[in-house]
């Protein structure tokens, strides 16, 4: 007799996501666990393909430290990691600092970088996460309701440089399954739950509702939807990708302004956003106002000088250009 079916489709979207990476034999692969079922059943489901293909599994576990007894969560974690039959298992400590954009994007920050340096510590070539089908869905109406455009829309991709999510197209209900058929129990995260998070909210109030109101599928056709609209911006990207880089050919830090209008408005966005990132933006505090403002040179002058951006950068219309440059409190821009 076969596995539990939720423990299957696990494995199998484990075992085609390591198939199609392009991973050598023997190859390290860790998957990030923090004890919750996602990743609990994920890890579980590494442990058992991983030497199917012909590669290591390992482990990984973070502790952000925002909550009482997170060191012993995470000494929990490595030992169910440990049993499980993962080698090398790592717990890595981080510090979330304070910002601006909120302590769910510090945490996640936090945690990226802690990932990294593990999988850079054990050299594994690949890092599993555990966002399921669920997450996708929360993370398309978190874009949705901030506005954030078709790239936000597009959701989580199943592959980021070494980070790869296998359980995209497996559900919470599945992993949880999961977890109860091979007898793990799994840690529940008491600010998932966390009305003063957002995608807490959307998790038990908005989707709830929709399901209710709607019908039931919802989760599934908003991931499905991101799928879609991500091979869409994928391709505007790389239209975009290099438009940008043969106006580039005409000076660093400088766009003529007459081939940028003729662009088509999805792509003249995106070349400005890719501009004004090589000019020293940083890319997580560019919004779409900033990008507005900069195509309000190209496509709306009416005499405004300049438009200023994050990270100290400056966008100018002149002499038919438009031009990047650090922000001196120079009053020279505004001439064409």
């Amino acid at each position: 007799m076969g596995p539990h079916p939720a423990v299957a489709a696990v494995r199998l979207g484990v075992r085609r996501c390591l198939s199609g990476a392009g991973l050598a034999p023997g190859d390290l692969v860790l998957a990030a666990c923090s004890g919750g079922a996602d990743s609990l059943a994920l890890a579980a489901a590494l442990a058992f393909e991983a030497p199917r293909l012909g590669l290591s599994g390992g482990g990984v576990t973070v502790d952000h430290g925002l909550q009482d007894g997170s060191a012993e969560q995470a000494r929990t974690v490595t030992k169910t990691l440990a049993a499980l039959g993962l080698d090398p298992v790592r717990s890595v400590s981080v510090t979330v600092p304070r910002r601006r954009s909120g302590p769910e994007a510090a945490a996640r920050e936090a945690r990226y970088r802690a990932l990294d340096r593990a999988a850079d510590e054990t050299g594994a070539a690949a890092i599993l996460l555990g966002h399921t089908t669920d997450d996708q869905a929360e993370t398309v109406l978190l874009g949705l309701a901030r506005g954030s455009g078709t790239r936000s829309l597009a959701g989580m991709p199943e592959r980021n440089g070494r980070c790869l999510r296998p359980l995209l197209g497996v559900s919470r209900a599945q992993t949880r399954a999961a977890c109860a058929a091979q007898g793990l129990e799994p840690w529940d995260d008491p600010q998932n739950a966390d009305p003063g998070y957002a995608r807490a909210r959307v998790r038990h109030r908005v989707l709830p509702a929709l399901e209710s109101e709607l019908g039931p599928g919802v989760a599934e056709a908003l991931a499905r939807t991101a799928r879609q609209l991500r091979a869409d911006a994928d391709f505007l990207d790389s239209v975009a990708r290099a438009e940008a880089g043969r106006m580039a050919a005409a000076g660093p830090g400088e766009l003529p302004l007459d081939e940028v209008a003729a662009l088509p408005p999805a792509i003249r966005s995106r070349v400005l956003r890719i501009a004004a990132i090589a000019a020293g933006c940083p890319a997580g505090a560019l919004t779409e106002r900033h990008v507005a403002g900069l195509d309000a040179l190209v496509t709306g002058w009416r005499g405004q000088r300049w438009t200023d951006l994050p990270g100290g950068i400056r966008g100018r219309r002149r002499y038919g250009r438009l031009l990047f440059s650090a922000s001196d409190g120079e009053d020279a821009g505004g001439r064409d």
